[in-house]
């Protein structure tokens, strides 16, 4: 039996949307698993990303307080996650930047879910491969284009 287009619309967003659930219940495991507080994982998630960010970047990207992105920096820092560097284009400014080591011990925490993912997504064929990149992409594209709607 097939199913309708409309049913197939709707089992998709389904799973875009328990995807995007399970994915934050993973993260924030994680988190717990490896001592480390959720909002410090989304900072070094940006940080990852985009290599530096400033203090007030952090703070927009959180939605925390400047006192409070100062004391999650502050954990981090004495964690060896990240180091803080004078801005060049702004003398009183800093930069936050993933510590050299971050990035292997951060990877550590997902290797076992880095593996699942290898082992399913090669399961696909090339043109299956193509279209799920395509959905990815478009939907990256999807929450970044929403996300500046909101922003005004």
């Amino acid at each position: 039996m097939t199913n309708s287009k409309t049913e197939l619309k709707q089992r998709a967003l389904a799973a875009v949307r328990d995807y995007g659930v399970h994915l934050t219940l993973f993260r924030n495991a994680v988190s717990e698993w490896a001592g480390v507080n959720v909002t410090d994982t989304e900072c070094l998630r940006l940080l990852f990303l985009k290599g530096t960010a400033s203090p007030s970047e952090l703070a927009r990207h959180t939605g925390l307080t400047s006192g409070a992105t100062t004391a999650m920096l502050d954990r981090l820092e004495k964690a060896g996650m990240i180091e803080r560097k004078p801005n060049p284009n702004d003398r009183r400014g800093t930069l936050v930047a993933p510590a050299e080591s971050s990035a292997e011990k951060a990877a550590s925490w997902f290797e076992s879910a880095r593996t699942a993912q290898d082992k399913l997504i090669s399961s696909y064929s090339e043109n299956e491969l193509e279209i799920i990149s395509d959905i990815f992409e478009r939907f990256t594209k999807l929450w970044d284009d929403e996300r500046a709607k909101l922003k005004g």
